[in-house]
């Protein structure tokens, strides 16, 4: 099954930009197709795989960030069509 996740990250912290890039060069390197705007980073492919993704990558953000929110939204489809 496909999907699209849309991604939202926010470090609560003053050196907020160096989390969102690694976060969004994980994705980047994921093997997924990944579109960027200003707020959001989607992703898009197999929901078993994208989810094993996230599982891994925001465990890793929350593990080297004192504090952070991840926002994500979730659709049936992929929405790059």
């Amino acid at each position: 099954m496909k999907v699209s996740v849309d991604i939202s990250l926010y470090p609560m912290n003053q050196n907020f930009e160096e989390p969102i890039i690694a976060f969004i060069k994980k994705a980047r390197n994921s093997g997924f197709a990944v579109l960027e705007n200003p707020l959001t980073t989607q992703v898009y492919g197999d929901y078993d795989a994208i989810m094993d993704f996230l599982k891994s990558a925001m465990k890793e953000t929350f593990l080297t960030e004192e504090m952070c929110v991840f926002t994500l939204k979730l659709v049936k489809g992929d929405r790059t069509l």
